[in-house]
């Protein structure tokens, strides 16, 4: 088995996509509708990280609290945290917490999208196996 993709709702696809890959640099691979379900639906790429949002078109979205411990999260590794998170601030994204580290090991930022999805950088310093 392999893993295929996380998922987070979101209010808006077009905004949210634009978030995405204006602000995050993924790639849209594509969007659809799901009538059946009443839902917009897009895939979006980060390297080889996959990450669908969905948009419920039969209600209004209430973005949940964001709180500790910041679950559930999707983290993308990052070889430069310093270069991530000039990217985010250049951005104006919301850091939620951090950077944090662990010497020797890891450094690590939580940060939201505009739904309070939150999404995690992190930047190891020794590979785990």
């Amino acid at each position: 088995m392999n893993f295929d993709h996380g998922a987070f709702q979101v209010s808006d696809m077009d905004e949210a996509i634009e978030f995405y890959t204006k602000k995050l640099c993924f790639t849209l691979s594509f969007r659809g509708l799901n009538e059946e379900e009443q839902e917009a639906y897009a895939f979006l790429e980060y390297g080889n990280a996959r990450l669908e949002i969905i948009q419920d078109l039969t209600k209004v979205y209430e973005k949940p609290p964001i709180q500790k411990p910041y679950c559930p999260h999707f983290c993308i590794e990052v070889a430069n945290m310093e270069q991530a998170l000039e990217k985010l601030k250049q951005n104006n994204v919301q850091i939620v917490r951090g950077p944090l580290k662990i010497e020797g090991e890891e450094t690590w930022v939580y940060f939201s999208d505009l739904d309070n999805n939150i999404l995690e950088y992190i930047e190891w310093y020794t590979k785990k196996t």
